[in-house]
């Protein structure tokens, strides 16, 4: 088992910032809260081995990859291949926030993050300054999925981590309860109209609205 902090994420000290970068920047693996659930990640850099310790960790399968959190709005231009202007907007929209957006991978992401049958990646700017504040001062996003083994119940509470994920992970954060306690909403922005893959702590129907699409 790493170290064990309580963090206050909405303002977060900076020494366990600095911290966690340190851990983030050697391979480490991290447990931290978001604003949705509990995530467990790594810093997103090529060859890093706590990326294949995670989903060795979750028990989860190799294929899926993980999901990106990013520490800024401009990382999506950076990261992602954008064809539609709606898709920018939604992130000026909702982001920081439960919002993860599918989209077609830049040639800055390192070829193992992307999924390999539509080259894409799941990228989101949560509304944690803690986890915001980590990727910004790493440098890098933080590849990162719900703190759980795979198919069970996502973490929603510092207290509520299993405790395997616990004595595996190098660095963990208690945040006390996510403020949300629910999955981000995922959409798919690789087509030419938004598709809910996930319908999560923001509702369809508004995700829709804000892009003026109807829901079908």
């Amino acid at each position: 088992m790493g170290e064990y902090i309580k963090v206050d994420q909405m303002s977060p000290d900076a020494s366990v910032v600095s911290l966690a970068v340190d851990v983030a920047r050697c391979g480490g693996v991290l447990i931290m809260p978001t604003d949705s659930v509990y995530g467990i990640g790594t810093a997103a850099t090529p060859q890093n081995p706590g990326y294949k310790r995670i989903f060795e960790i979750k028990q989860r399968p190799v294929e899926q990859t993980l999901p990106w959190l990013v520490g800024s709005k401009s990382d999506l231009q950076k990261y992602a291949y954008i064809t539609h202007d709606w898709a920018n907007k939604l992130a000026e929209t909702y982001w920081p926030g439960a919002l993860t957006l599918v989209v077609t991978a830049s040639e800055d992401v390192p070829e193992e993050y992307v999924l390999p049958n539509n080259k894409t990646i799941a990228l989101r700017m949560p509304n944690s300054p803690l986890v915001c504040q980590i990727a910004q001062q790493l440098g890098c996003p933080l590849a990162t999925t719900s703190a759980n083994t795979h198919g069970a119940p996502s973490a929603v509470d510092g207290c509520g981590l299993e405790t395997g994920l616990v004595e595996e992970a190098d660095l963990i954060l208690d945040g006390g309860p996510a403020p949300l306690a629910i999955a981000s909403t995922i959409v798919d922005c690789t087509g030419d109209e938004p598709r809910i893959l996930r319908e999560g702590a923001l509702p369809t129907e508004d995700i829709l609205a804000t892009v003026g699409f109807a829901e079908r």
